[in-house]
């Protein structure tokens, strides 16, 4: 009999790759500043991601396609085709290359010091790390390293919520109870932004095609990206649990989820900074292999290019993604220009592929009997009004708004 085992990966790949620094860094601001009143947020994230992925997953199974192939099919010889094409380049290959940085550095915070003259060689160790896993070109392996470290992300801050002893009745208010603190606004949507992110949504149709083509069937699809996403989530909740539980009512500001290891000595001794740091290294190396990942997806479907060529430009996009973020990582710099470019990009991006996966699932030419039902599609309206406010947020900060 078949093992379900080897179906697990394309799921554990979105929550790898949304379990981030920038998650990690939000969840611990909003536990910090507000307790567990933002909760509620992380519950709407996952029930908003699993409606997109599942769509996506139905685009993998069954239509045996990407999400940029899919695009591509229903834009090409059409005036959309090329405003299509070079958003997804600009928000998800342009993008990704200038977030990668801020991934390579979120995955040594908490490491000593390690340079040779101004280079940071614990930066170049990621790089090479995420080389290594990547160039192999299985994605069997890549799935199993992303398996792993998030096994490792959900151990760290699963013990280091049960630790810090939380109330539960403050949990069960927080996830129950909707609200919206003042000056809280802008963490809800992040929150919420750092899980439902464009090129989560390429990723995932291609990985699920890759294991339909091997055999994983929709309940299988489906049950892997619920598990995963759920699974993402308890993380994030577990992170603002234990920011809220050791920071909040502390007095102090909260920058940095680095702020949490003292709190912890008391009961974990030496070992909290040490339990940190793996969760930190988790966070960042997931996503600094799944984003050069995720670009290299998304440039070569949607330009829909023959076998040999999309093999070479799949390798080139994931490692000038990656050799950027190292660049930028090693001499600690950040690429201002580029992330606030990044941010216009996706801003525009969520919203319009959103749409265009709603579009999909109701093409019957390439889902067949699996097209969206009415409340399919009536929750997927929902979901594109999300993104379109997650959006607007992107753009009012690379506009210098907030």
């Amino acid at each position: 009999m078949r093992s379900k085992r080897q179906h697990i990966g394309p799921g554990a790949m979105i929550a790898a790759a949304f379990i981030g620094p920038g998650t990690v860094t939000t969840a611990t601001l909003a536990g910090g500043n507000f307790g567990f009143t933002l909760l509620w947020a992380i519950a709407f994230s996952v029930l908003a991601t699993l409606i997109l992925q599942e769509m996506t997953a139905r685009l993998g199974v069954v239509g045996k396609r990407g999400l940029g192939e899919a695009i591509a099919q229903k834009t090409r010889g059409r005036l959309l085709y090329w405003p299509m094409t070079l958003l997804v380049i600009a928000a998800v290959f342009i993008g990704n290359a200038a977030y990668e940085a801020g991934n390579i550095t979120g995955a040594i915070i908490g490491l000593p010091r390690w340079y040779l003259g101004d280079v940071n060689l614990w930066a170049v160790g990621i790089g090479f790390i995420a080389f290594m896993v990547l160039s192999t070109g299985r994605t069997p392996l890549i799935e199993r390293v992303l398996v792993l470290l998030v096994a490792g992300m959900a151990a760290v801050f699963l013990c280091t919520a049960i630790i810090t002893q939380p109330s539960i009745a403050g949990i069960a208010s927080g996830l129950l109870t909707p609200s919206i603190p003042e000056n809280a606004a802008m963490l809800v949507v992040g929150l919420i932004g750092t899980t439902v992110v464009p090129y989560n949504l390429f990723l995932h149709a291609s990985a699920v095609k890759n294991h339909a083509i091997s055999g994983m069937t929709l309940k299988e699809a489906r049950q892997d990206i619920a598990l995963s996403v759920v699974g993402g989530g308890l993380i994030t909740l577990c992170i603002v649990i234990t920011a809220a539980a050791s920071l909040h009512g502390t007095g102090k500001p909260i920058t940095s989820l680095s702020q949490i290891a003292p709190t912890l000595e008391p009961l974990m001794g030496a070992a909290a900074a040490a339990v940190l740091t793996v969760g930190f290294f988790a966070a960042g190396l997931s996503s600094a292999i799944t984003a050069p990942l995720a670009a290299a997806y998304a440039v070569t479907e949607i330009l829909a290019l023959n076998e040999q060529r999309r093999e070479q430009v799949f390798r080139w996009t994931w490692l000038l993604v990656l050799g950027v973020g190292v660049l930028f990582a090693s001499f600690s710099l950040k690429p201002l220009q580029l992330i606030l470019f990044a941010q216009v990009a996706n801003g525009l991006l969520l919203p319009v592929c959103a749409a265009f996966i709603l579009w999909i699932a109701n093409d019957r030419s390439m889902l067949q009997q699996h097209t969206n039902t009415g409340l399919q599609n009536l929750s997927g309206v929902f979901v594109i009004a999300i993104t379109l406010i997650l959006g607007a947020r992107s753009l009012s900060l690379a506009a210098g708004w907030l």
